[in-house]
Order: C-alpha cells, then structure tokens, then sequence
C-alpha cells in the first residue's frame, strides 16, 4: 500500500489529482472508440479491396498465357514496362492523435506500342493488371494505418486501464484514509478540548466554593 502524508495538504493534493483524472478519462475513452471505430473502417476497405484484387488476378489468370505470346514485331510485349508504377501518391491525415498514410493515387508510365500491330486483348490486360496493382497499393497503405492505428489504440487502452482501475480508484482510497485520520484527529481534539473546559470549570467551581 502507498504511504501518503495524513494531512489536510495531501488531501487537497489528492482531491485535485482525482480531479484531474476524472477529467481526462472520458477524453481517452472517446479516443479509444474513435480509433477502434477508425480500425474497424480501414480493415473493412482491404477486405473490399482484397475481394477485387481476388477477382482480377482470377480473370488475368485466364489469358495469362497469352503474355509469352508474340505480340509485337516477333517479340513478346514488354508488360512489366506498363504496368510498373512511376509514382504512388500519398497524403497524412491525424486521426485521435495518430497520423497516419492515405492513399491517394497512383501514376503509370504512358502506353506507346502501335495499337494496330497489337491484337485487343492487350489493352484490357494492361487495364486489369494497372487496375491490381493499384488495389495492391491502397492495400499496402491501408496495412500501415491499421499498423499505427493499433499501436496508438494499445497505447490508450493502457492508458484508459491506468485512470479506470488504478489511479482515480488510488486516489478515491487515499482520500478516505486521509478523511477518516482527520475526522478521528477532529474528534480527539474536541473530546480533549471538553475534558480540558470541564477541569477548568471544576477549579473554578473550587476556588468559589473555597
């Protein structure tokens, strides 16, 4: 058990940390929904991302094939070429404190093959495989926020246990120490201040009777 000083000082001390605590504690709580909620939210947009992901790589698997296929000249295509990202653009944003990557597009490399000499195929595969790896991308940023995200909910989470089930209750405990050492000192003063009056008032009871 804490020592704590039992005196009318540490008393008030503990009344304003108590204070404190009770003030701060529903500002984490809604943190933690907030986070929980925003969590929730980014595993749900890579769960619909991973079904379209799941779905183009079925349907490029279908003509896959077809890639080591002469297309151009006597040469297979160059695809790889195409379908390499130039740039992936990302922005921040702070959610509850943490701030997190957002993705917001992506860029690839323009398409310069003669469109006659290629049969139709090839721009849909270009189209889909763009279209994956875009998916992939947004995936990958969504993996990192749920990263960070987590961490600063574990990071609240510990902090919101701390107030709720240590601190505020440590303090409240404290408090009715103090309280219950300063009532039976209060107590003991005015049984000591009355036993002292009647002695008082029992010579002078004497000194008129004498």
């Amino acid at each position: 058990m804490t020592k704590i000083k039992l005196t009318k000082g540490e008393l008030k001390k503990q009344r304003d940390s108590l204070k404190q605590y009770q003030h701060y504690l529903p500002t984490l709580q809604l943190k933690k929904q907030q986070l929980q909620i925003k969590i929730l939210e980014a595993q749900e947009r890579w769960q619909k991302l991973k079904q379209k992901a799941t779905q183009h790589e079925e349907a490029i698997r279908q003509w896959a094939g077809l890639f080591a296929d002469p297309v151009h000249s006597e040469d297979p295509l160059d695809f790889k070429k195409w379908i390499t990202p130039t740039r992936i653009l990302t922005d921040q944003t702070n959610i509850a404190g943490a701030n997190i990557p957002i993705f917001k597009e992506i860029h690839f490399p323009d398409v310069d093959y003669d469109f006659y000499e290629v049969p139709l195929w090839v721009d849909t595969a270009f189209s889909r495989l763009r279209e994956l790896i875009s998916f992939l991308s947004e995936m990958f940023v969504l993996e990192k926020q749920i990263e960070i995200l987590r961490q600063e909910l574990r990071i609240t989470t510990q902090r919101v246990n701390l107030f709720e089930k240590i601190k505020i209750p440590e303090c409240q405990d404290h408090i009715r120490r103090i309280r219950i050492y300063l009532g039976d000192q209060q107590a003991n003063a005015v049984g000591i201040s009355k036993v002292a009056k009647n002695k008082i008032l029992e010579k002078d009871l004497e000194e008129a009777l004498a």
